[in-house]
């Protein structure tokens, strides 16, 4: 595999991504994250992390010290799962695994938060069933593609609109994994409530179809992920405590920019967020997906929108924001976007390729180019086996 063509690297050492910033509790060196990236390599049944290879993959991705990363989405109950090689954060067998994981992060001096995750109308209908679980959503009435409510009458699971009891059982499952994760060792979690999974299809007026008090207006449509954040914050204090939006997001069948009061959506959750932080728990974190990537399957460049901007955040919470979306091949966007003083950028798929992400930017080195075939493979190809650009270089990559 080798370096990517017709791309020019830039140093970014003269940025602010290169300055140290207080994230949390953590101090991190530099302002790169890696980003929460599904991989598949947990094992089934019982949705472990993989204990041959996943703790040399965080531990090759933590090289540079000081930096912050966000696991893989990692459910946070059988329940809010379905995936059966997705790692999961509620059992003992997890827990020891992760232990190990997060020993090696900080063994580098770097810094791990996990991204608790809940799939909702997301998940497979038929894999739940045969594990006797649910098909949950916000609402029963219509589903997010014809592939899965086939799937979901066949399976005699049809999709299940959450009652306030389940939700509540919801915010119960959140805050035992965030307590198992802090336990483990981790230094934080991250809520997710992107991507159209579960707290996202809460979010999005064309998912939630609720008449009760989490559904029918912008107030309500909050409430499931801000009783979550109300919960882990109160379990683990609001330094350890970051969440993730993807306001332009169709992955999923969201509504993104099609929904002229998306905005107005986003403004108001984030305003709560900020109403609190004002009270005295600021979260350690606000995670932006851009709407320069608003379905994580296509290629970078494609599915861009563009008649939005996530620069409204900025206005409403004052604390740190990080910022992810197709920024590895586009240094002077990154360049523009660290000009503000509370930014972080996350690279996603190019750090799965570049384990030494950290030092090609601050170098301008040339960048490995990834292979999208085996980012879901059952294997080390893929995952643990791309070299750094001193080991390239050695293989011959330079000169092809």
């Amino acid at each position: 595999m080798p370096f990517i063509k017709d791309f020019k690297p830039q140093s970014l050492a003269d940025t602010n991504l290169f300055k140290p910033i207080k994230v949390g509790n953590t101090e991190m060196a530099q302002r790169i994250v890696l980003p929460p990236l599904t991989r598949m390599r947990a094992t089934h049944p019982g949705n472990v992390p993989n204990k041959d290879w996943a703790e040399e993959y965080y531990r090759q991705r933590s090289q540079a010290a000081g930096t912050m990363l966000i696991t893989e989405g990692t459910f946070i109950s059988a329940q809010a799962g379905g995936y059966d090689n997705a790692p999961g954060i509620w059992s003992d067998a997890q827990v020891a695994e992760w232990k190990k994981i997060f020993a090696g992060i900080h063994e580098n001096k770097s810094f791990v938060w996990v991204q608790l995750w809940a799939l909702g109308w997301a998940s497979y209908p038929d894999t739940l069933a045969r594990d006797g679980l649910r098909y949950d959503a916000p609402s029963a009435n219509g589903y997010m593609d014809a592939e899965s409510e086939e799937k979901a009458k066949k399976a005699n699971n049809p999709q299940h609109s959450l009652t306030k009891a389940e939700i509540k059982e919801y915010i119960a499952n959140y805050v035992k994994a965030a307590k198992n994760a802090i336990a483990a060792g981790a230094d934080g979690v991250e809520i997710h409530s992107a991507n159209g999974y579960l707290l996202n299809q809460f979010l999005d007026p064309k998912v939630n179809q609720r008449t009760d008090e989490y559904g029918g207006s912008i107030e309500n449509r909050s409430r499931f992920a801000l009783e979550v954040v109300d919960a882990v914050v109160e379990a683990i204090g609001e330094a350890k405590v970051g969440i993730r939006f993807s306001p332009y997001g169709t992955f999923n069948n969201m509504s993104g920019g099609a929904e002229p009061l998306i905005v107005a959506q986003y403004a108001h959750v984030i305003g709560e967020l900020e109403k609190r932080a004002r009270a005295g728990k600021r979260l350690a974190f606000i995670h932006l997906v851009e709407p320069r990537v608003t379905n994580p399957f296509m290629t970078e460049g494609t599915g861009v929108y563009t008649d939005g901007t996530n620069d409204f955040a900025y206005s409403i919470w004052k604390g740190v924001i990080i910022r992810a979306g197709n920024l590895a091949l586009h240094p002077e966007v990154a360049r523009e976007l660290v000009e503000d003083d509370r930014t972080l950028l996350a690279y996603g798929r190019l750090f799965i390729a570049n384990p030494d992400m950290v030092e090609r930017l601050r170098k301008g080195l040339p960048l490995n180019k990834y292979d999208r075939d085996s980012f879901y493979k059952m294997s080390a190809e893929g995952y643990i086996d791309y070299p750094t650009y001193d080991e390239a270089v050695k293989l011959g990559w330079d000169k092809q």
